[in-house]
């Protein structure tokens, strides 16, 4: 999990787990590739864990939150000279805007336009929802949840005039309804920020994911992507039924 990717003038505290720096961002994709890592698809992924399909022997998919501008500059050429597919989560009311929810102390958050999400379409990138307003779905009415992850859809499939099949939690906080009405809206999978590996999750609508930081030097990012496996359910980001569950999940 990635969100900002780039070369930044200053370093927020209260941002810093969202920021990568664009000369470690490089070296951590050189080092899946030194590693033998195979980087594979959302959807691919999904057929392997749930679907009984075949995965390379060390698989990882790359998911990046918000679509900020710096992923189109910055992260996708990286991405594109190694051949690596990747999804990126979009909110659809700030479309080609400033991202708001981060607050006034970080002035480097504009969001990609609709001209560069349909330029980056053509190319393969994979996008997904991030609701409409980047919202803590947990704090909502149901007919607010409803229409966030609903409209959301629907806007986002105006604007790339393709099907939006994947959805990601804000914060990374949803409960059982928001789950629900994620399946009922036709989206075919959803993230949550539940660290460990993939094949830990308790369904597709739930899926858990490693977050790559600041802080995350060549060797940190070695350890999280070779080492920390192991599921770590925190009540901020999964409601009580995928606790109970996920600490029963085994890594394979």
């Amino acid at each position: 999990m990635y969100h900002q990717v780039g070369r930044f003038t200053k370093i927020p505290p209260d941002h810093r787990a969202s920021l990568c720096l664009e000369s470690r961002f490089k070296a951590q994709m050189v080092l899946l590739k030194i590693l033998g890592y195979k980087v594979i698809s959302l959807e691919e992924a999904c057929k392997g864990i749930f679907d009984k399909g075949t995965l390379p022997p060390r698989s990882a998919v790359l998911t990046f939150d918000d679509g900020y501008q710096n992923f189109a500059d910055i992260a996708w050429p990286v991405l594109k000279r190694h051949n690596y597919p990747a999804t990126v989560y979009l909110v659809s009311q700030f479309i080609g805007k400033r991202a708001e929810w981060l607050g006034n102390e970080f002035d480097e958050a504009m969001l990609m336009d609709a001209v560069t999400l349909r330029r980056l379409a053509t190319e393969g990138v994979d996008f997904g929802s991030h609701t409409r307003t980047h919202c803590h779905l947990t704090q909502l009415s149901s007919q607010e949840k409803r229409k966030e992850i609903f409209k959301s859809k629907a806007e986002l499939e105006a604007t790339l005039n393709s099907p939006i099949r994947g959805i990601c939690y804000p914060f990374g906080e949803y409960d059982e309804e928001a789950r629900d009405m994620v399946q009922e809206a036709g989206y075919a999978t959803a993230v949550s920020c539940v660290r460990g590996a993939a094949n830990t999750s308790v369904n597709r609508f739930e899926l858990t994911r490693k977050s790559i930081s600041y802080g995350d030097t060549f060797v940190g990012f070695f350890w999280k992507l070779v080492m920390k496996n192991k599921r770590k359910d925190i009540s901020r980001y999964s409601p009580k039924h995928v606790i109970e569950r996920g600490m029963n999940e085994v890594t394979r």
